[in-house]
């Protein structure tokens, strides 16, 4: 009988541990399509009002926040969402009509564990050619301008590494640090399985702000980081991050009339 249930134990191992791993790769994928679809309800929502949403904050129910004195003119979101040269926060689900949500409204990942899985997005409120919160503000990118927009240093970074050096560090650019992109408006991400604890405490996912700020080394500035997923304590990384390509939106904004 021992033998017996040895065997059984062995074998249902044998089971679970692949089933778990292609659940784990599913919810991956999952987000992964969750993130694209949101991507492009974002660029559908520039096409329609002539600029992007704020975030959502804790509080707003995920709807974008404006702050007291903000509105679609001016563009100017709520203090709990502004961090260095960025709007960050909960991405808008209630505003744009995406899903899966929570109870209250909140986009999730395919993980749909809430409140810690919720979707981030972060869209740039820098100045560009003398328009403040040109992305915020409807029609700020017209007035900024295409090229203006093109060829902006001061948008938001996307880098392969959380280790770039002085520049990153002081959140002005990747630094030593392969750039992906160094001009998105937006990113959107989510922090993966291991929102579920601390949402990450490696060099690499402190660049992307997670369910726990009080970790030390924390940043909610315009740098942000995509690579490979890894494990391990010091090397983990299982955030999926996307981001706008200017090229795209322009193209869409010009077809919505939204851009001469």
């Amino acid at each position: 009988m021992a033998v017996a249930m040895f065997i059984i134990a062995l074998l249902l191992g044998s089971i679970l541990v692949p089933l778990q791993t292609q659940i784990e790769s599913r919810n991956f994928e999952n987000t992964q399509r969750i993130l694209d679809q949101a991507r492009e309800a974002l660029i559908g929502f520039a096409a329609a009002n002539g600029r992007f949403p704020c975030p959502a904050s804790a509080t707003s129910n995920g709807a974008e926040d404006f702050s007291v004195a903000g509105n679609a003119a001016n563009g100017i979101c709520d203090a709990t969402v502004t961090g260095a040269s960025v709007y960050h926060g909960f991405l808008p689900a209630a505003t744009l009509g995406v899903t899966p949500v929570d109870a209250n409204g909140y986009g999730l990942d395919a993980w749909e564990r809430s409140p810690q899985n919720r979707i981030r997005y972060a869209v740039s409120n820098v100045t560009v050619n003398a328009i403040t919160q040109p992305f915020t503000r409807a029609n700020g990118m017209r007035s900024a301008g295409m090229s203006n927009i093109a060829n902006a240093t001061t948008l938001l970074y996307v880098c392969n590494s959380g280790t770039g050096g002085a520049a990153m560090t002081a959140g002005t650019n990747c630094g030593t640090a392969a750039t992906l992109t160094s001009n998105t408006p937006a990113v959107i991400w989510s922090v993966g399985p291991n929102a579920a604890t601390t949402g990450g405490v490696s060099t690499d996912e402190q660049q992307n702000p997670n369910p726990d700020p009080t970790i030390a080394g924390f940043s909610a500035d315009r740098i942000f980081v995509s690579r490979t997923k890894s494990g391990g304590t010091s090397g983990e990384f299982d955030d999926i991050v996307t981001w706008l390509s200017p090229p795209a939106l322009f193209n869409r904004l010009i077809a919505a009339g939204q851009l001469p």
